[in-house]
């Protein structure tokens, strides 16, 4: 999980006018019904990773494909090849260039980063966060008690189609990572597929399933 580990959020610049900021439950019935409309998505990111300071680390780019429930498929292309894809209950991370898989629980999953939140509409995991409406932003933080990985992330939608059009997250060293999304689709069909994964042979396996 080094990837999501070290991708982090840098603080948005505030613009001449400054827009108010709701912590509550109507925010996060906001953000949960959008969501729950956006049953796929499909589409191509570029990011940006920055210090805290602000200093660009790296770019990078690939494509990314949702589905309801807890289906996600996240490939990095660029600069390293690496595969996130979950088929619901179990999530696989390949690092091609280590010649590694990592086994996790997708529920596990949400205790240390609300990524996975785009893909459920479990109370229960939706209680362990609070969610903040900033303007167009979605601002998602975990509570005191749920050891993250991540501080907060930030989600903006497409006006023009309810996809995603802005990714932002902040992680725990200070690191910031922007994913911008681009030709996107939403609401088509999506092939089981892209949520398999076959573990290549040779290949060091972590099983971390049976792990808290």
């Amino acid at each position: 999980m080094k990837k999501f580990k070290q991708i982090a959020l840098l603080t948005v610049l505030s613009n001449l006018f400054i827009q108010p900021v709701w912590a509550d439950e109507a925010a996060m019935q906001s953000l949960k019904g959008r969501l729950a409309e956006l049953t796929s998505f499909q589409g191509k990111f570029e990011q940006i990773v920055k210090d805290q300071e602000g200093n660009e680390l790296q770019t990078g780019e690939g494509a990314i494909t949702l589905a309801q429930p807890l289906k996600i498929r996240w490939q990095q292309e660029m600069p390293d090849d690496t595969l996130f894809v979950s088929s619901g209950a179990t999530t696989y991370y390949y690092d091609t260039f280590a010649e590694q898989v990592t086994i996790l629980d997708t529920t596990k999953l949400i205790d240390t980063t609300p990524f996975v939140l785009l893909t459920t509409q479990e109370d229960s995991q939706w209680l362990k966060y609070n969610v903040a409406l900033n303007g167009q932003e979605y601002l998602i933080t975990p509570k005191n008690k749920v050891d993250s990985q991540v501080e907060q992330l930030t989600l903006r939608f497409d006006d023009k189609n309810d996809g995603l059009a802005l990714l932002k997250v902040n992680d725990i060293s200070g690191q910031v990572s922007t994913f911008s999304f681009k030709e996107s689709k939403v609401n088509v069909p999506v092939k089981e597929s892209l949520f398999e994964f076959t573990i290549p042979q040779g290949v060091v396996v972590d099983d971390q399933r049976g792990s808290d």
